[in-house]
């Protein structure tokens, strides 16, 4: 990690050395069952008649399979790394597979993207942190509109997940991260006894996308950052992204947090689809750190995309910013709409609160 003026920047290199030998065979071993996939995909491209396409889609799907055993395997032996398909009841694998394969499609418009992207968050949470809490249940009473012959409440039983978030501190690694990062402090408040509104730490890090994947930099820009080291030392911090593709963001934030002295109680890593490879960087670099994905994709490519994925989540989520105007926070939430900052609205004044002071 080296520091250039006010900024933190580490390279693919560093991360690569927390890798140990096997992971890079397990690694090249999901690269070269994906080669085969790509072969499919290139016939379906080029196919000239329906037999010729519906014979490249099979083997997609044989490759798929084969892909999918693979990757179980190597998640096996890591007791860190948490695949929502590999922990969960069968009966829920259908939804979260439909889930993704909405976000995936380049036909997915960016409201029904923000949608998914938010049904895709409460099925973390409730992996995360409702069905570690199933055994501490507790009464919520609620009144309803109905008041004959009297008002009327309803008593519902509730996982109390007081104890898994009450600590906690939403870590945003900007663009992409922060309207995941308002659903799961949104989904703790919803669930809290108290209704505790989770503090925020922004930070304004990105790739460098002039480099390729094996010699990526990672820029931490602590100018256009906020947060205080003491309020996140001792803490369980949550970093909800989309994609975990390489791991560098997150372990370059962590890790100039510990080198001044933060010294986390917990990190806790939510994605909606993440990559083999960023998955087990994260788990080597970062000994306190649990990576929780909906889904796990098998490789990258040479510009640190992962594949299949599903594109540049921050633009389809954001839009993009013109050229040489990157909108910053603020203008972030504000572009998101009336629908959005209205249902989040306790998590726009906490980061309005962070970013205004």
């Amino acid at each position: 990690m080296n520091m250039e003026g006010n900024k933190v920047i580490i390279h693919a290199a560093d991360l690569d050395g927390f890798l140990k030998d096997s992971d890079k065979q397990k690694i090249e071993g999901a690269n070269e069952l994906y080669a085969k996939s790509l072969e499919a995909c290139q016939r379906i491209e080029n196919a000239k008649d329906d037999t010729a396409r519906k014979g490249a889609e099979s083997d997609l799907v044989e490759s798929a399979r084969q892909i999918g055993r693979y990757l179980r395997s190597v998640v096996a032996l890591e007791d860190r790394i948490h695949v929502y398909c590999y922990e969960t009841p069968k009966e829920q694998h259908g939804g979260a597979s439909r889930l993704i394969a909405k976000l995936r499609d380049p036909s997915t418009g960016h409201e029904e993207f923000l949608y998914y992207i938010q049904r895709a968050y409460e099925l973390l949470f409730a992996h995360v942190f409702a069905d570690a809490s199933l055994s501490q249940k507790r009464s919520i009473i609620t009144p309803t509109p109905v008041t004959n012959p009297c008002r009327n409440y309803g008593v519902h039983r509730i996982p109390n997940v007081d104890s898994l978030t009450k600590n906690a501190v939403m870590c945003v690694m900007l663009r992409g991260a922060l309207l995941p990062s308002m659903i799961i402090s949104k989904e703790i408040q919803d669930y809290s006894s108290d209704g505790f509104i989770t503090p925020f730490a922004l930070f304004k890090i990105k790739r460098d996308e002039t480099k390729k994947e094996n010699n990526m930099a990672y820029v931490l820009d602590l100018d256009k950052s906020f947060f205080d080291f003491k309020d996140l030392d001792g803490k369980d911090l949550i970093f909800a992204d989309p994609m975990n593709a390489t791991g560098g963001s997150l372990i370059t934030i962590v890790n100039y947090l510990k080198d001044n002295g933060v010294k986390p109680r917990s990190i806790k890593f939510i994605n909606v689809i993440s990559a083999i490879k960023g998955s087990l960087r994260i788990v080597r670099a970062l000994e306190e750190c649990e990576v929780y994905t909906l889904w796990m994709d098998p490789v990258l490519n040479d510009a640190a995309y992962i594949l299949p994925g599903l594109g540049d989540a921050g633009d389809r989520l954001n839009g993009m910013d013109l050229p040489g105007n990157p909108r910053n926070m603020i203008q972030l939430i504000a572009d998101y709409g009336a629908g959005i900052t209205n249902l989040y609205r306790a998590q726009v004044k906490k980061i309005e609160e962070t970013v205004l002071g």
